[in-house]
């Protein structure tokens, strides 16, 4: 499986992005799917997470009622809102072993290679 995030840039603290993410095969639509973020010089991250039929997500305190992750059968958004300088990161797409998408990385078996978003203040 491979995975293209797309959708970040450079936005002023309080805007919006959307990102997105897009699967290479369908068996993707059966698995869950995560965001992650590595900021510089701190470790990766976990943001948000949805289940393979989108009926269950999490999100990482940082991003509650702020960022919302959506899908579409292999395809995944994240809708980033008042965005401030600590969302700035590199955003990762990930692929999980099984349905529903937790926060520890290693439950991700498949990584896309980033799209960076940097909030200016």
């Amino acid at each position: 499986v491979q995975l293209q995030a797309s959708g970040g840039g450079l936005v002023q603290a309080g805007g919006s992005l959307r990102l997105s993410c897009a699967a290479s095969r369908r068996t993707a639509s059966n698995n869950g799917m995560g965001w992650f973020r590595q900021a510089p010089g701190k470790e990766r991250e976990f943001v948000a997470g949805i289940s393979w039929n989108g009926r269950y997500t999490s999100y990482a305190d940082s991003v509650k009622g702020r960022f919302s992750i959506s899908r579409d059968l292999s395809k995944m958004y994240l809708q980033m809102n008042s965005l401030n300088t600590e969302d700035t990161a590199v955003y990762y797409c990930a692929v999980a072993h099984q349905a529903v998408a937790g926060p520890g990385a290693s439950g991700y078996n498949y990584w896309g290679q980033g799209t960076l978003v940097t909030v200016s203040s």
